[in-house]
């Protein structure tokens, strides 16, 4: 399978199982004991306007190869014609973009590079 031929809506739905389950574990890992507020702080990492926050400050911030912006590019850049109520297209697009490239990370095998991306975004490097 080559996977710079799936479509990047469908990176972007492997990409956004294994991006939540990051943030639930990390979550989970902090203690958090209250589902309520597990939900509460998982919003803040798992909504469109923070993933878009995320991808444009890893993009802003050299932290990218250039296949992987690829990806990035490529999603961002797919037609669509629709997109959640609660965000304007444009962030939906770069949203889209970082779940895309967590699905194309996890389909070439570079769970060490997802573990990366996420460690910053976690770690708050990007703030």
């Amino acid at each position: 399978m080559n996977v710079l031929e799936i479509n990047v809506l469908v990176l972007a739905y492997l990409g956004d199982t294994i991006y939540e389950d990051y943030i639930r574990r990390y979550l989970i890992e902090k203690k958090i004991a209250s589902v309520d507020e597990l939900q509460k702080e998982a919003v803040s990492y798992v909504s469109a306007k923070s993933q878009a926050f995320f991808i444009k400050k890893l993009i802003a911030n050299d932290m990218l190869t250039d296949e992987e912006l690829e990806i990035v590019r490529r999603a961002r850049n797919h037609k669509t014609n629709s997109h959640p109520k609660n965000c304007d297209i444009v962030t939906y697009k770069y949203a889209t973009a970082l779940e895309a490239l967590i699905g194309y990370l996890d389909l070439v095998n570079a769970k060490d590079r997802i573990d990366e991306i996420m460690n910053v975004i976690l770690g708050g490097e990007l703030c």
